[in-house]
């Protein structure tokens, strides 16, 4: 056997060492995850009875989203040195 090889093969069971250690890693973080595993609390049925109660909730009348919009639409090419003028703080 040459030395080459022998250190193809030594390579070759480095990265499937370590290949199986990171899958064992995996598999034990997956499964100390499911052991610690707690159920949520039900959420309390008296708010979402206050919410439902018109009594309770306030009106919420209809806003356009639209209101206040003014078309901007492009202009044509304009002089630079005008469009600066009437952006100067003297203007």
């Amino acid at each position: 056997m040459s030395l080459a090889q022998s250190l193809r093969e030594t390579t070759f069971i480095n990265q499937v060492t370590f290949m199986k250690i990171h899958l064992l890693m995996g598999a034990s973080a997956l499964g100390l995850g499911a052991c610690a595993y707690e159920p949520t609390p039900l959420p309390s049925v008296a708010t979402q009875q206050a919410v439902a109660n018109t009594a309770v909730s306030s009106l919420i009348s209809y806003q356009d989203p639209l209101a206040g919009y003014t078309y901007r639409g492009p202009t044509g090419p304009r002089d630079w040195r005008s469009v600066n003028q009437e952006q100067t703080e003297g203007n």
